[in-house]
């Protein structure tokens, strides 16, 4: 009876006894399988007739993977603000794009269901006397005013009540809050700190769900929820500057500050980025939304852009629920290192 190796595992087996037999007494589908016989590989329609010799060393080698994955993404939460609900964590703007028709298709593509609109009569009535409002679909998106373009605490805050007035006679669930912006100067479109805080104490009061454009200042962050925002906002560069993320770790104290002992506190990104990696940094870092314009509506395929936002923002959130691994010097094999090929040598 020769004795063989099978894997490295000593066996011993009647004789005469062939590949052919091995594979049946191991229960093996041999379509499945590749088989080399001291180092030499076995062809499939010669294992019927491949006679095992007492010495042999047998490997037996099939395929793994990871497992499979499944059709669709675990369950995720929805984003929640106030009394707002939405799957889709991606917000998109209507400015800058060469056409309504464009800017429809577009929003279709980034699968968003928040859309801002500036409250200022050039945004909302264009040089032909279309309306904004004739190309959103009014029933699948929620309409977030803006108050772009507001260099004080006073026009942010007439400029919000002019957005509820409009809003709530289209009967859009959107009258009922706000994107406050409040800037310090035209060249940089940075917040100003003072105003910002002034118009959303004041918005707060007058019954608004505030979502509030600012700084990455993580102090400013936590005074402006406070204050009753629904909402903080910090901007990852400068508004349509497509800088994308410039200090990550401002925004992770941002994070820390605003959802300590509140986790599901919503923070959205809000400007600078301008392509798909910086809104993948952004959720990876744990921010619950982006909200993006320029990105889209200037990129030199608008529609192309559209898509791959919306699939940045569905894999940065995933891939932070998910937990990266730690980063290490070293190497750290991912392939499964049992059931090897014996090796000729060592390294």
């Amino acid at each position: 009876m020769p004795s063989i190796t099978v894997n490295e595992q000593p066996h011993t087996f009647p004789d005469p006894f062939t590949v052919a037999d091995l594979i049946r007494h191991l229960g093996k589908d041999a379509k499945t399988l590749a088989v080399e016989v001291n180092r030499a590989v076995v062809p499939r329609a010669d294992h019927p007739a491949h006679r095992l010799s007492n010495g042999d060393a047998v490997e037996v080698v099939t395929l793994v993977g990871g497992g499979t994955a499944p059709p669709l993404p675990p369950d995720d939460k929805p984003l929640k603000v106030g009394k707002f609900s939405f799957r889709s964590r991606l917000f998109t703007g209507t400015g800058k794009y060469p056409s309504y028709e464009l800017m429809q298709q577009c929003m279709n593509a980034s699968g968003c269901e928040v859309t801002t609109v500036a409250v200022r009569r050039e945004r909302l009535i264009d040089k032909d006397g279309k309306n904004i409002l004739d190309h959103l679909d009014l029933k699948r998106l929620t309409i977030l005013p803006n108050t772009a373009g507001c260099f004080s605490a006073e026009d942010a805050v007439r400029h919000a009540r002019l957005a509820r007035e409009l809003l709530s006679g289209l009967e859009n669930p959107g009258a009922d809050w706000v994107k406050l912006e409040c800037l310090a100067d035209k060249r940089t479109l940075l917040p100003d700190p003072v105003d910002t805080l002034k118009a959303t104490e004041q918005l707060v009061k007058d019954g608004f769900t505030v979502l509030v454009y600012t700084s990455d200042d993580p102090v400013l962050a936590k005074r402006l929820k406070n204050a009753g925002a629904a909402s903080v906002m910090p901007a990852g560069s400068p508004i349509g500057s497509g800088q994308g993320i410039l200090n990550p770790n401002n925004i992770r104290i941002c994070l820390e500050y605003l959802k300590e002992n509140d986790p599901d506190y919503p923070v959205i990104v809000d400007a600078g980025v301008g392509t798909a990696s910086d809104v993948s940094a952004a959720m990876e870092l744990g921010c619950d939304g982006v909200l993006l314009n320029t990105a889209i509506a200037s990129a030199k395929d608008p529609l192309r852009m559209a898509w791959a936002m919306r699939y940045a923002t569905d894999a940065g959130r995933l891939a932070y629920l998910a937990g990266r691994i730690p980063k290490r010097l070293y190497a750290n094999a991912s392939s499964p290192t049992e059931g090897v090929i014996a090796a000729s040598g060592s390294k």
